[in-house]
């Protein structure tokens, strides 16, 4: 029989399914989560779960929120489960599940109720997973955009903000203004130095309001830059009934994963920290490295089979990465053009990395898409591959991969795979990457010419013309013709 998940089922759970053996009642507010998702659920939260399994730090629990309308329906499905997630590893030799009890709550989703929690004294880090694209970053300057217009009517109305940096902003100025220890902010997106972006967005927004408390925020706060890795699909009809049928549980929301999980943070803490250290985290004084590497293998890995793969008419993941074509195109463009940019790491061998990235890709049981893979290619883009580019140029380095990356990228943008079904581009700019797509049918330098998004780049002619060259083999040809002809040459 199947039970709903709640506080009052999880005793009488399969004996395979494990869950906390610490009183949640027991568990306190030390963490405020901007943006709950399935990332969330199955990298912090879990830490924090395994560390209060251990029974310590149950000062650290999480408080959800979030300013997007689907956090309504997040917070409302996790509330009617006492704030609990089922967390499933899906190992091809076996799933693992577990039922995540970290979350003791979840603000209201407005404004008035995030700076409520936001300001308890209790809660000393605020975490945020908003999206490579939630930061409010201009893609071509690299600074935080004063001129969105949602900026800008929090500057003319900061006492009532409608954005995440205007309400984080409100409530450190609460806190300075009651001396009040201000929090941590410590950002888990997929971004090269996601501390440092995340201080350019706070500082951005509070200079437009008030010099002295930007000035108070630069000398209190602490931005620990942090690297996240772990492959979470997104939740479908599959995934719930999976978790009903395999292991008895009725989850609204549950979270599947890899076995994989990693995260490395700077040791730059404002009011104190979990001791994460005791459940795997590794906390070091420089992340970048460790940061590029992964931005730089695994999520530009990811852009590059997307593309490609859609192209091709590949739906999950997995199933691109059983064409030798694709796997071969990965290496190729990793060994030449991305791994060439990284400084050594002591103890690290980059080419093992990579396998260890293409064997995680090629797990059957994650379910991963090509469209999850494929969405938003202007915020990702501009992350994980426009620097690996321009320290490669800067270098004199290889960049004839990046270049056939990027034509891929515009002839996907055309909208339709290589058979001529129908691709739905997802993307905060889709009308003009369409448009732009076309436009290079007959100019193929039209667009690398879109400043906004791709800045200089185009007055790069070593660039240019490679990229050129790439488009008008691949419409010619095909891309699989391409990919063959970049790893053989």
């Amino acid at each position: 029989m199947s039970l709903m998940l709640n506080n009052n089922n999880i005793s009488d759970l399969p004996e395979n399914v494990k869950v906390p053996s610490y009183d949640r009642s027991k568990v306190s507010p030390g963490i405020l989560h901007i943006g709950v998702g399935n990332f969330h659920r199955a990298h912090m939260a879990l830490y924090l779960d395994s560390l209060f399994n251990e029974g310590d730090a149950l000062d650290w629990g999480i408080i959800g929120s979030g300013i997007q309308s689907s956090n309504i329906q997040m917070r409302k499905q996790l509330q009617d489960q006492d704030w609990l997630t089922t967390v499933v590893e899906l190992d091809p030799l076996g799933y693992s599940p577990r039922v995540v009890g970290s979350m003791i709550d979840f603000a209201e989703v407005n404004s008035d109720s995030i700076v409520a929690a936001l300001i308890d004294p209790r809660i000393r880090i605020v975490s945020l997973t908003v999206t490579e694209g939630g930061y409010f970053i201009n893609a071509a300057s690299e600074k935080f955009d004063t001129t969105h217009p949602d900026i800008e009517s929090d500057v003319s109305n900061p006492e009532d903000p409608q954005t995440i940096f205007g309400i984080l902003v409100k409530a450190l100025s609460y806190r300075r203004n009651h001396d009040i220890k201000p929090f941590t902010l410590l950002s888990c997106d997929n971004l090269p130095g996601n501390g440092d972006v995340t201080k350019q967005s706070v500082l951005g927004f509070a200079k437009l309001i008030d010099s002295n408390l930007a000035s108070w925020i630069e000398s209190n706060v602490c931005f620990p830059n942090s690297m996240v890795d772990r492959i979470v699909p997104a939740t479908t009809q599959r995934e719930r009934t999976m978790v009903e049928r395999s292991f008895g549980i009725i989850d609204a929301n549950p979270v599947v994963c890899e076995p994989f999980i990693q995260w490395i943070i700077e040791d730059k803490f404002s009011s104190g920290r979990p001791p994460l250290e005791r459940v795997g985290v590794q906390f070091v004084d420089n992340i970048e490295q460790y940061e590029l590497m992964k931005l730089r293998i695994l999520n530009a890995g990811h852009a590059s089979i997307a593309y490609a793969s859609a192209l091709l008419d590949y739906h999950f993941v997995h199933k691109a990465m059983a064409d030798a074509d694709l796997v071969n195109w990965l290496r190729a463009l990793q060994q030449n053009d991305a791994i060439p940019t990284l400084k050594p790491i002591n103890g690290v061998d980059y080419n093992v990395y990579l396998e260890k990235v293409i064997e995680r890709f090629a797990n059957p049981e994650i379910g991963d898409t090509i469209p999850r893979l494929a969405a938003y290619g202007s915020d990702r883009q501009p992350k994980f591959i426009f620097p690996t580019l321009a320290d490669a140029i800067k270098s004199n380095g290889s960049i004839e991969g990046l270049a056939l990356e990027l034509a891929i990228w515009c002839r996907y943008c055309s909208g339709k795979t290589e058979s001529g079904k129908e691709i739905n581009i997802i993307d905060h700019h889709a009308d003009m990457l369409m448009k732009l797509s076309e436009q290079a049918n007959t100019r193929p330098s039209a667009f690398l010419e879109y400043s906004p998004l791709f800045g200089t780049l185009c007055e790069n002619s070593r660039l240019m013309d490679l990229f050129v060259r790439w488009l008008e083999l691949i419409n010619a040809k095909g891309v699989r013709f391409a990919l063959q002809k970049y790893v053989c040459s």
